[in-house]
């Protein structure tokens, strides 16, 4: 329940004015479950899925000029690398979402199952007929619920609060771009808490020497990473 909750509901039931951090404070003390379930947790899940569960969402940015544009992300649930993005300006249609997804899986090995959200633009017909054609199995969420699609929601965060918050774009093709820069950085330069210091990729970099190193340029000098000299 949390301890929130707990401490709400004993306040409920007997009257009294409970703080949570009490609650937290004594089943820290007093509290110590044993594991009864055998069931895998969702990392050992994910472990399993590798290279065969990926999420796919949707997120929409504007221009210099204030034309709307959607952006489509697909990323893979085990290794957090961002697979691919791609642009279509305006609303898309079920026409428009199968050109993005299949672009974006073109040079790939289509996964086994494909996690999507309850956005109605992912109840298109064509949609659906286009992942059969692939011979994709579609996992929706939990409706209302963002935390069980966590992972390309945090991305689609990163990509909007550390990149495109701080750049401007003109086009299509110039966002095209520039999404490309980034997802490069991304996938082999920026370290993910999450994946133990690691980058999705997981390309070994030779270590630097604190006395000879310098600094590598990304995304037109807006991230900066060491490299050995």
């Amino acid at each position: 329940m949390g301890c929130p909750k707990i401490a709400l509901q004993i306040n409920h039931a007997f009257g009294t004015q409970l703080n949570k951090d009490v609650v937290r404070r004594i089943l820290t003390q007093h509290y110590k479950p044993t594991s009864d379930n055998d069931s895998p947790s969702w990392l050992t899940f994910l472990a399993q899925m590798k290279d065969s569960l990926w999420s796919v969402d949707l997120f929409r940015c504007e221009s210099i000029s204030l034309k709307s544009y959607y952006v489509m992300v697909v990323m893979d649930q085990f290794s957090r690398q961002m697979i691919g993005l791609t642009v279509h300006k305006g609303a898309p249609d079920g026409i428009a979402l199968c050109r993005m997804l299949n672009s974006i899986m073109a040079g790939h090995s289509p996964p086994e199952r494909l996690s999507s959200d309850n956005d109605p633009l992912f109840q298109f017909h064509r949609w659906k007929a286009n992942l059969r054609i692939l011979d994709v199995e579609e996992v929706k969420t939990i409706p209302f619920c963002p935390t069980s699609h966590p992972f390309v929601e945090r991305v689609i965060g990163t990509v909007r609060r550390e990149y495109l918050n701080q750049t401007l774009f003109w086009n299509e093709r110039d966002l095209m771009r520039k999404l490309d820069e980034f997802k490069t950085y991304y996938n082999e330069q920026r370290v993910h808490y999450a994946l133990h210091g690691q980058t999705p990729r997981e390309i070994p970099a030779k270590k630097a020497n604190f006395n000879q190193y310098r600094w590598q340029s990304h995304c037109q000098g807006l991230f900066f990473t060491p490299i050995s000299v």
